[in-house]
């Protein structure tokens, strides 16, 4: 695995857990173009391997998670932090039809633009999320921006497009290196 040229700088990665889980393992069918579909067979991401991954490849010095807070996932939160990231959580809250949610967004883009934008050089958003496409637009602007991973080359904000050539790497293409 060849590491990118990094000069010692502060890498931090921004990672939508939510959307980093559903991106890589869910199954689903997709449009292949030519009025064709496909399916796209989900895997199992080995966090602690994706954690590596993260710095080795890209020199990342912090990984912060953002998740919703549910209880039940507890002990899995042990787990990644014991691999090494920080975790920011949201209370989780329910929807008019009883689903909870864990909404992260507005976490992730107030710790990258505000709280934690002094103390890195560059940074890695994971998200395919097109919330996300004004940080991205202004992280590039300030060039802070390190990479974009996005989790699914089947489902993401069409938002990213000009930026895949330079700053895409697409998670769904690294089930050899990343699963469990």
């Amino acid at each position: 695995m060849k590491k990118d040229n990094t000069n010692q700088q502060r890498i931090y990665a921004f990672i939508d857990a939510q959307n980093l889980y559903s991106g890589v393992n869910k199954s689903f069918s997709y449009w292949a173009g030519r009025g064709k579909r496909k399916n796209y067979e989900g895997w199992k991401l080995d966090m602690k391997t994706f954690y590596s991954y993260l710095s080795k490849r890209f020199g990342v010095t912090k990984a912060i998670l953002f998740m919703g807070n549910d209880p039940k996932y507890k002990s899995m939160r042990n787990d990644f932090r014991s691999f090494g990231y920080d975790i920011i959580l949201k209370p989780y809250i329910a929807d008019n039809h009883g689903k909870t949610k864990g909404n992260c967004d507005a976490e992730l883009v107030l710790h990258a633009c505000k709280i934690e934008y002094p103390n890195y050089d560059k940074a890695i958003v994971v998200s395919g999320d097109g919330d996300f496409y004004c940080l991205i637009k202004d992280m590039i602007e300030e060039n802070k921006l390190h990479r974009l991973l996005i989790p699914n080359e089947h489902r993401y904000s069409q938002l990213y497009k000009p930026y895949i050539v330079e700053h895409g790497v697409f998670v769904s293409r690294l089930s050899d290196i990343l699963s469990a």
